[in-house]
């Protein structure tokens, strides 16, 4: 045992020992100190050290420490570690503390231990921080000392310090490349300590690793794929360790785990979740080393992958990686599951569309189900005008005879019973007759499904198009359904058979559908007399046929023929003909072919949303600007009836006024007719005062009101032709708008309650005049205080009435009862002109809706201007949303395609 393990152990009294083991240490030591101390020839330091150590192992700490404090040699920081040690162990942890910290020596393993113990110190204090610092110190300058790292490790974990629990793991797992470090920072991998870390942290322990256990390798790679799955930093970490990895030479033979984790994130990276700028960074690399691990007999989808990645994205992958890629392919089998992998990209754009606010045609997502069906052979039935096409499809039926309509597709399925439906983009809706549909012509098919024994004994449904006549090809309806149909039966006429324009059509369709089994009918074979000149026509057809369809069968038919036998025959041509091949295989083809057709009509309804948007915009901006001109138009119609029927009104009342005025005077002055000779003039003034307000009265009552009452209801007659000329007028106005909305959106209704209000108010401002007596010829002015005072005195004496009687009379005839006409007329007029002020208001309300209905036609029309162009503008700003999706469905189109063999030539070898 060297003398630093003794140290350590407190075990340095052993080399004062006898080799006699009965001897007690104490003895010895005890022994031999008295010995030294007698003889005084050495220092007597190692032996108190000795002692110390022995009563420290006996528990007598207070002799130990007492010992210790004595010694003076070399072994002085060790004494004062031991000390600190005893005063720990009785409980004395600040004294200990102290004499720990005051220690300064050179000796590391004096130092760690010294550490060692400062640990135990702090944590039995719960002084967790002070002890983090010891360890984390102690580890960076002798980690090998024994049990430091453990210690460390234990540490940390305990406290769930896992931030420094994963420091050291890395470290350690770098300075001694043992494999268990590695294991333990793979064990805080999976538990998810580690994703906060940027992921080229670990592209040390990484690159260490796969130069030491390129396995282990393998699962600390899968298990920081996993960790970081589904966190932010996953792209990160997909590209760092691509970039890594692409350093690294490639020598190990299988790489199971690590080329499923590729493929799995491949299929997760271009599933519609990120971008593709996020992805034109990661999937070159990502690819490059998928296909470098990838077994060979498992090569099919990544070098599918990488064959269309660089379609689509040319140049961002090696080529000698898209060399390597196309030599794989050419040496794999074709995917068995590719009309599975058709179908599932087929639902995923659906769903996506859906999500989107798009829908995938209902005709087409109807046909590629209908492929589903692998037990029905489609035979496309087609052919130019006057080939007989009708009466050869309705000889099949046999039971069921047809009008075949000429300008749509009809499909023809054996039933159990007759159901028809049209089948369009928009909708599937049952009809009553094949000729009755409702879809624009091209856009539509019909689905008759009939009970047939023909088409239910040969599995067959037929699709007929309309003939080919003299408009060009492509807008034939044929060469829509030419990926749809297995095969392509073509009628001709026996009496012009295979002429150039029917051979010029066939051309075509062979380009646009190369795969495509196509052969003839020379139908109406029954025009010939004989049967040598039939052989001959059937021969010449023939041969005319082979020499651009080399592989065409020809079969002669007449729908005038009766008997099984031709049908027989029908049979026997079909199935040599169109049902040798593979269905699964063949519509694998049609399925891929459709959804390219899908993501087109994706990109045509995308389109037409846009411009749907710009043409919503501008067509509700025109109608705010119509409505604004007819909110305008409207308030000048309103200006000028407010005007009309005051200024009407106005004419009413200052005729009244003119004539009360003119009227009252003289009917005053007339009163002249009641004094008398012999009145009694001491009354007489009192007389005329009651007469002349009785004469006004009934002047108002009977003859100024009845007028009035005439006038009014003239002048509400004359307000009722306006109000009707704007009702016509507003009529016409609304519906003119309705007829650009294309619906009844505005009803601008007038309230024509405001002329029975006016009647209800004539009425009673015409019924009769409440007005209060005045004093007329009772008011005091000189000329009539006189008068009355000269007949109160004089009216006594008979020979002074002559004279007050023609004072009183010239007095009554002279006055121009100014004032008392105008009072009255002011009283009288008092209603008419509280009825006036409220004029303006009650023609407004007339107009009233109109106008709210206008107003808010206008805030709506705003309000549909602002939601369109949000919309636009978000899908403008935003394009990545659509064109990234449909980018991402197109290369999953071109994988399939490359896996099923679609693609037949690999241009990249």
């Amino acid at each position: 045992m060297t003398i630093e393990k003794q140290l350590v152990e407190k075990t340095f009294y052993e080399t004062f020992m006898t080799e006699d083991e009965n001897v007690h240490p104490v003895q010895v030591l005890g022994e031999l100190y008295v010995k030294e101390q007698r003889e005084n020839l050495s220092d007597l330091s190692p032996i108190r050290f000795a002692q110390g150590e022995v009563y420290f192992h006996h528990q007598d700490f207070e002799a130990a420490i007492y010992k210790w404090e004595n010694v003076t040699n070399e072994l002085v920081p060790w004494a004062q570690k031991n000390m600190a040690d005893a005063y720990f162990e009785i409980g004395f942890l600040s004294t200990a503390e102290g004499i720990y910290n005051s220690i300064t020596a050179e000796d590391m393993t004096l130092n760690t231990e010294i550490a060692l113990q400062l640990i135990s110190l702090y944590i039995e204090q719960a002084n967790f921080k002070q002890a983090k610092e010891v360890i984390k110190n102690v580890v960076s300058y002798n980690p090998d000392y024994p049990n430091v790292t453990e210690i460390a490790r234990a540490f940390f974990e305990e406290h769930k310090d896992w931030s420094a629990a994963i420091e050291l793991a890395v470290n350690e797992a770098l300075r001694t490349e043992k494999i268990e470090w590695f294991d333990i920072l793979r064990s805080y991998i999976d538990k998810g300590l580690t994703i906060t870390y940027e992921p080229d942290y670990f592209n040390q322990i990484l690159t260490a690793i796969y130069s030491i256990d390129q396995a282990r390798f393998e699962q600390m790679v899968s298990s920081l794929w996993n960790s970081y799955k589904d966190q932010e930093s996953y792209l990160m970490w997909i590209q760092e360790f691509n970039n890594l990895f692409l350093k690294f030479e490639i020598n190990q033979e299988s790489w199971h785990e690590l080329a499923l984790l590729y493929e799995e994130t491949y299929v997760d990276l271009i599933n519609g979740k990120y971008f593709i700028k996020e992805l034109s960074e990661i999937i070159p690399n990502l690819l490059t080393n998928w296909l470098r691990i990838v077994d060979v007999s498992k090569a099919l989808f990544a070098s599918a992958a990488v064959l269309a990645w660089n379609e689509i994205f040319p140049s961002t992958i090696n080529e000698s990686t898209v060399t390597d890629a196309g030599q794989l392919l050419l040496n794999s089998k074709h995917d068995p599951n590719g009309l599975d992998n058709s179908l599932h990209l087929f639902q995923q754009i659906k769903e996506w569309a859906t999500s989107h606010n798009l829908e995938v045609g209902q005709r087409l997502d109807w046909m590629v189900n209908e492929l589903l069906d692998q037990h029905v052979h489609y035979l496309l039935v087609t052919g130019t005008s006057g080939n007989g096409r009708s009466s050869f499809i309705n000889s099949l039926l046999q039971e069921k005879a047809l009008e075949i309509p000429h300008s749509t597709a009809v499909i023809l399925k054996n039933g159990e019973h007759e159901e028809i439906s049209e089948i369009t983009d928009e909708y599937i809706q049952p009809i009553s007759n094949v000729t009755d549909t409702e879809g624009e012509q091209g856009k539509a098919l019909i689905e008759c499904k009939l009970p047939g024994r023909f088409l239910g004994e040969n599995e067959l449904a037929i699709i007929t198009t309309p003939s080919f006549n003299g408009i060009r090809n492509r807008r034939n309806e044929a060469f829509n359904y030419l990926h749809f149909a297995d095969g392509l039966l073509f009628v001709l006429n026996a009496a012009s058979p295979f002429t150039n324009r029917e051979r010029d059509i066939l051309v075509e369709i062979q380009d646009k559908a190369p795969n495509l089994p196509i052969h003839f009918v020379l139908n109406q074979m029954d025009v010939f007399d004989s049967e040598e000149e039939a052989a001959e026509t059937v021969n010449h057809t023939i041969s005319k046929i082979k020499e651009t369809f080399p592989n065409a069968n020809v079969l002669p038919y007449s729908a005038q023929y009766e008997g099984r036998r031709q049908l027989d025959d029908l049979t026997e041509f079909l199935t040599e003909n169109f049902k040798g091949r593979k269905l699964e295989e063949v519509r694998s083809g049609k399925v891929v072919t459709f959804i390219r057709q899908v993501l087109t009509y994706l990109t045509e309804k995308r389109k037409e949303m846009e411009n749907s948007l710009r043409e919503s915009i501008q067509w509700n901006e025109e109608m705010v600007t119509k409505l604004n001109g007819a909110i305008h138009q409207l308030s000048d119609l309103e200006k000028d009836k407010i005007l009309d029927i005051n200024n009407r009104f106005l004419t009413i009342k200052e005729e009244m006024k003119k004539e009360m005025l003119e009227s009252i005077p003289k009917l005053l002055q007339s009163t002249s007719s009641l004094i008398k000779e012999n009145s009694d003039f001491r009354k007489i003034h009192l007389e005329l005062n009651e007469e002349m307000n009785n004469r006004v009265q009934d002047y108002l009552q009977n003859t100024l009101l009845p007028k009035v009452y005439r006038d009014m209801q003239q002048w509400i007659n004359d307000a009722k032709a306006d109000f009707d000329e704007c009702k016509s007028y507003l009529d016409e106005m609304s519906e003119g708008f309705n007829k650009l909305y294309g619906e009844k959106r505005m009803e601008l209704a007038c309230d024509f309650q405001v002329l029975d209000d006016w009647r209800r108010d004539t009425d009673r401002m015409t019924s009769g005049v409440p007005m209060d007596k005045i004093n007329i010829f009772l008011r005091f002015s000189p000329s009539r205080f006189l008068l009355k005072s000269a007949g109160k005195l004089l009216g006594g004496l008979s020979q002074n009435k002559t004279m007050l009687y023609n004072k009183y009379k010239k007095f009554i005839e002279q006055e121009n009862y100014k004032d008392t006409a105008e009072s009255v007329t002011k009283t009288f007029l008092l209603q008419f002109e509280l009825f006036e002020k409220a004029l303006e208001r009650d023609v407004s309300m007339f107009f009233k809706n109109p106008f709210a209905v206008l107003t808010r036609t206008v805030e709506e029309t705003h309000l549909e201007i602002q939601k369109s162009q949000d919309t636009l503008d978000q899908m403008e700003a935003n394009k990545e949303l659509f064109t990234d999706p449909m980018t991402l469905f197109e290369l999953k189109l071109r994988q399939n395609e490359w896996m099923m063999g679609v693609i037949k030539e690999v241009q990249y070898v």
